[in-house]
């Protein structure tokens, strides 16, 4: 059947396309070689866990959930660490005497540049000596840091903090998608990182709402001592209950046994030792991987020439960027007339976009898989790493509606119910896309996917950098309507390269396996 998606006779087995309905006949049984692959019910596991108990595929549900809930509520303790700020410009600019614009690029264009930037050596180091380090030593830089922006005493040395902070944030910006990619099934993705998008969407909406109040009765700095506390509290967690997620299947050491009954000899292969609860705790165990770290650390750069690397950065970005435009305009259109809101005000706006994302965030989870397998199904059991890309429709249709209701309505002054209410329509768009580019770059690519999510979140950086620097003046200039109508047609323009890659996907995939120097990266 295919669903649309074109195959490609010159390469008979492309990576990503994956059989997740396997039937076992009587010709297989009796075929000595056959080895039957290992289910859940009828749906074969992909990838195919080892018979090791230190394989983190065979690690109980509960010790993924348990890594995935801490991961994640640093990733939304982080990702809050940039827009929580937004509804104290006012504040610093009193502070320090400097203007809206130098705020918005230097205390949030900054941070996510480095947090875009310090992906790529995190990344790196995260393959050279596994994540659990790099996780625990960026838990520390991350408290610290927050602690030096509540006694900061000057808006360079804020500005310098904030650099420094967002090198700290890179590894919960691309290093959980890829952990749930080594500890859950190709089934099971959907579900898992839409807890973590649910995080996210939590730090980017509540951690407004919680730092208005903050910044209005304590003042911005209490923002940053407070996140301090709260990366105090997580490093604990961290430590005893997120263990090396990185897992390399080595050659098992053999025994050879001697039957003198029947005069031959065997040789069995011994199980893996598991490893005590005292070995996991050690934050460091060497070296997991031989690869160099500088190769490594710019390995990302090449990945540009991957076409779904390419198309899932640009729409991921495109996306992100929507929630940061939105974050940076929020005081200056919700603390002017006709609206007149306070901080605290500001930031109680984001409680309703909370909910809608809540409930985005679990819908787009949930149909990430269950439009997956149904898909899936009704192709023979044949898994297409492009079924992922149906989301994108529903992704695209409510952002388009969501820009063009924001803008107009706020330029004719509409009661802020109306415009409050297409930011929940746009809030529940992102997760759609956000969880159809990274499980489509995970299945397309599983060997690049670290660093596949650190160029989607480097060229995200670049943009949000970009807007931080004029996004004020241009809607000052420009007006509310001109901006959201010209971010609609841009987001609608990428969203529609979906269709072709939905189509002409799996051809590039094989083009990809084809190519010597792909192969080489």
């Amino acid at each position: 059947m295919g669903w649309g998606v074109l195959d490609d006779p010159k390469y008979p087995n492309i990576p990503g396309t994956v059989n997740l309905n396997e039937e076992v006949d009587a010709a297989k049984l009796e075929d000595w070689e056959y080895e039957e692959p290992k289910k859940i019910g009828d749906i074969v596991l992909q990838p195919q866990p080892s018979d090791s108990p230190n394989d983190p595929l065979n690690w109980s549900m509960a010790t993924k959930i348990t890594i995935l809930l801490i991961l994640s509520l640093t990733a939304g303790v982080t990702v809050s660490l940039g827009p929580m700020i937004t509804t104290g410009f006012d504040d610093i600019s009193t502070t320090f005497g400097v203007d809206t614009d130098q705020i918005s690029f230097g205390v949030v264009g900054l941070l996510q540049l480095t947090t875009g930037g310090g992906t790529f050596f995190t990344a790196a180091a995260a393959a050279v000596w596994g994540k659990r380090p790099v996780f625990i030593i960026s838990t520390i830089a991350l408290m610290g840091t927050s602690a030096w922006g509540f006694f900061a005493g000057s808006f360079i040395s804020l500005e310098v903090m904030r650099v420094m902070q967002g090198f700290a944030a890179a590894p919960f910006e691309t290093l959980i998608s890829a952990t749930v990619s080594e500890i859950f099934f190709v089934h099971e993705k959907g579900k898992m990182l839409s807890v973590w998008n649910l995080f996210v969407m939590g730090g980017v909406k509540l951690g407004q709402l919680i730092a208005g109040f903050i910044i209005q009765n304590l003042g911005f700095k209490f923002t940053f001592g407070i996140c301090a506390l709260l990366y105090a509290g997580i490093l604990p967690a961290m430590y005893f209950f997120v263990p090396e997620t990185y897992y390399l299947d080595k050659a098992r050491e053999t025994e050879v046994i001697f039957d003198k009954a029947s005069l031959r000899v065997y040789e069995i292969v011994l199980p893996e030792i598991k490893k005590t609860y005292r070995q996991r705790l050690t934050i460091f165990q060497g070296r997991v991987s031989q690869v160099g770290f500088w190769r490594t650390s710019f390995k990302p750069l090449p990945l540009i020439t991957f076409p779904a690397v390419v198309y899932a950065a640009l729409t991921y970005s495109i996306y992100a960027a929507g929630l940061t435009l939105i974050a940076l305009l929020q005081e200056s259109i919700f603390s002017a007339a006709p609206y007149n809101l306070s901080s605290s005000a500001i930031g109680l706006t984001n409680l309703p976009l909370f909910g809608v994302g809540l409930i985005g965030t679990l819908v787009s989870g949930y149909c990430a898989d269950a439009v997956v397998q149904f898909m899936t199904r009704k192709n023979n059991g044949v898994y297409e790493p492009e079924f992922r890309l149906v989301l994108m429709l529903v992704a695209a249709t409510l952002s388009t509606v969501a820009y063009v209701g924001f803008g107009f309505s706020v330029s004719a002054g509409a009661n802020i119910v109306i415009p409050i209410a297409f930011l929940g329509v746009q809030t529940m768009a992102v997760p759609f896309a956000t969880s159809a580019m990274f499980t489509y770059v995970m299945d397309c690519h599983n060997n690049h996917a670290a660093q596949a999510f650190v160029t989607m979140n480097f060229v995200k950086a670049l943009l949000s950098l970009v807007m931080s620097n004029f996004v004020n003046g241009w809607f000052e200039s420009s007006g509310a309507k001109s901006v959201f109508l010209t971010v609609a047609f841009a987001n609608l323009a990428v969203s529609a390269v979906s269709i072709p890659m939905y189509i002409f996907g799996k051809r590039l995939r094989s083009v990809i396996a084809r190519s010597a120097f792909h192969q080489k990266i």
